[in-house]
């Protein structure tokens, strides 16, 4: 079971990475997010949600067979629709797969042009 402190851990251990001021989590290399926390819009207010991570994943190709192969861990919404980002629920994954997935992230946004 993962945390949002895993997040911080292992986003913060990587090389270039800066933590945008936040309610929650927010981290980004070359002025790209990868890993934040997920803005739940409901009712009149946003809820910053720590159990929940937004993570980059490159394509949508790569969105739809996280969200539609593991529905338990991995989701989408509306709102994120058009990008290719799903959403993470920390307390289904551990730790190593945590660390796979952020450091993907990562890696693909350090290399975007």
């Amino acid at each position: 079971m993962a945390t949002d402190a895993d997040v911080r851990a292992i986003a913060l251990a990587l090389p270039d990475v800066v933590e945008i001021p936040s309610d929650g989590f927010d981290f980004r290399v070359n002025n790209r997010g990868f890993v934040w926390s997920y803005p739940q819009s409901g009712g009149k207010r946003r809820v910053i949600r720590t159990d929940i991570a937004v993570l980059y994943v490159g394509d949508e190709a790569e969105k739809q067979a996280l969200s539609l192969g593991e529905p338990d861990v991995f989701f989408t919404d509306p709102a994120h629709g058009p990008f290719p980002l799903v959403m993470v629920r920390l307390p289904q994954v551990d730790v190593e797969r945590l660390t796979e997935l952020i450091t993907d992230a990562w890696d693909m946004r350090r290399t975007a042009e």
